[in-house]
């Protein structure tokens, strides 16, 4: 059943909160409850009966899982990555869950190779800049003032290409402090799959 209390996690690799297929997506249905076969949905539809408990996805989509006795997991949407002409920008966030104290990283990404593209990030609007080289920009450590509605620009080479905004909510602060600014990270710790 659709209904119950939610104890099936439904594991993404790689981690980041907007998995798109430019990257081998694997999903694991992981249940607290008895042990089995796990039922796949995806938009919404049953999509596998007492399939495996993993697998790796070809196809965009909302996926969830369920596991007999533990019930349903949230849901997950793999993106295709084409958008407009064929060519989409993404914002990748590094964390699902996200600690007080924790490094995030916002990752710009676009099917094509973006070696050459300067890219640009804002948060609520406001431009924070571009990085010298990278494509990634460094939340840390995660504070209160990082909360907010992220998204990146770059020039292509079919012109100026914007990604979707990507929500970033800060926990409660634990004590205070003064507020850190976003960061761009040196080239050699980049994370962003380049």
């Amino acid at each position: 059943s659709l209904t119950g209390a939610e104890t099936t996690h439904l594991i993404v690799e790689p981690c980041w909160t907007q998995a798109v297929l430019w990257d081998p997506v694997s999903l694991t249905c992981q249940g607290s409850g008895t042990a089995g076969a796990a039922t796949w949905y995806k938009d919404g539809q049953r999509w596998v009966e007492e399939g495996p408990n993993h697998f790796i996805v070809f196809e965009s989509g909302t996926y969830r899982c369920e596991k007999p006795g533990s019930g349903l997991s949230s849901s997950v949407r793999v993106l295709n990555g084409e958008c407009g002409m064929g060519i989409g920008l993404v914002l990748q966030v590094s964390a699902w869950a996200l600690v007080e104290g924790d490094t995030v990283t916002l990752c710009c990404r676009a099917m094509q190779d973006m070696s050459g593209s300067r890219v640009r990030f804002y948060q609520d609007g406001k431009d924070l800049g571009s990085p010298l080289r990278g494509t990634e920009l460094s939340l840390s450590p995660l504070q209160l003032n990082h909360s907010g509605r992220y998204h990146c620009e770059a020039m292509m080479s079919f012109g100026l290409s914007q990604s979707a905004p990507v929500t970033v909510t800060s926990p409660s602060p634990a004590g205070s402090g003064s507020p850190s600014p976003p960061a761009f990270p040196s080239q050699s710790s980049s994370r962003c799959g380049y």
